[in-house]
């Protein structure tokens, strides 16, 4: 499914955070920021059930997540089913954790505490790059279709010569 971003009076959140305490200082920042929170969830399984009926904007999550998922493996199938851009939330930046996470493409990281301003241009920097990353993947499919339907050969190397792309004429 294919979302334009909303303005931030309409950006849309999922929180996916175990401490409720901790859930309710983002839920509390996050509407005064004018954001509108969707849902708070604490729980991997829910936090994918949410998702579906609710298609959020952005999803903040916490990467050490209780129960039947962690974060790191309910952020994979965000983006795999959803693609919706994830930031994570920790109070720990062990390298481990870091290193799983990294593998999962998130559009940012928020140490605990959360300061106002950081979290708002953390999920404004995410929301912008998810867009131009959804905006280059159209371009390049749009791009593509063309070269691949132009009724010549059309044969594009790099600069060391290797071919990168060869419409089925060519």
């Amino acid at each position: 499914m294919k979302r334009e971003m909303a303005p931030m009076g309409n950006t849309q959140i999922l929180i996916i955070e175990n401490k409720q305490a901790v859930a309710e200082h983002i839920e509390n920042r996050l509407k005064s920021l004018g954001y509108t929170v969707l849902a708070v969830v604490s729980c991997g399984k829910e936090a994918i059930q949410k998702t579906e009926e609710t298609r959020p904007d952005l999803v903040l999550i916490d990467m050490k997540l209780e129960g039947d998922m962690d974060g790191i493996e309910v952020a994979t199938q965000m983006r795999d089913r959803f693609n919706i851009p994830v930031v994570y939330l920790t109070d720990d930046a062990d390298e481990d954790l870091l290193h799983r996470a990294e593998i999962t493409g998130p559009f940012g990281y928020m140490l605990e505490p959360f300061e106002e301003r950081r979290l708002h241009l953390n999920i404004e920097i995410a929301l912008y790059s998810h867009e131009m990353e959804r905006k280059f993947r159209e371009e390049g499919q749009w791009l593509s279709t063309i070269l691949k339907s132009i009724g010549d050969a059309v044969i594009a190397t790099d600069k060391n010569g290797s071919v990168k792309f060869m419409n089925p004429i060519a």
